[in-house]
């Protein structure tokens, strides 16, 4: 038992780095995007042609951290689900256990 609390304790850890490390990242492109967009929203108002040239690469600067975005939060959403896999496998002790499709189920003990 203390040996599989460890393990969670470990995985939590581990999880929660990873969590820690995603979220940091996703700031730090929220931030960059903030200041995009205020470039971009100047540039629009300046209606100078050079600067509506510009927003062309800004907004593509803009498309590709959000695509980052979303690639952060996918790996999160993955990560949090193979935790809660091993958690749930590390959990075994209750009995329960998935069939062959894949349904939760207890386990039978039979009389030796």
């Amino acid at each position: 038992m203390e040996g599989g609390s460890f393990n969670g304790a470990q995985i939590d850890a581990k999880i929660m780095q990873t969590f820690k490390k995603n979220f940091v990242q996703v700031q730090d492109i929220f931030d960059q995007n903030r200041l995009l967009i205020n470039e971009i929203n100047q540039n629009h108002e300046s209606k100078v042609p050079d600067n509506l040239t510009r927003n062309v690469g800004l907004i593509r600067e803009l498309n590709n951290n959000i695509r980052r975005v979303y690639d952060l939060y996918a790996d999160l959403s993955s990560s949090f689900t193979k935790s809660m896999e091993v958690t749930s496998e590390g959990d075994s002790s209750g009995g329960a256990v998935k069939s062959s499709d894949g349904k939760a189920g207890h386990k039978r003990h039979r009389p030796v």
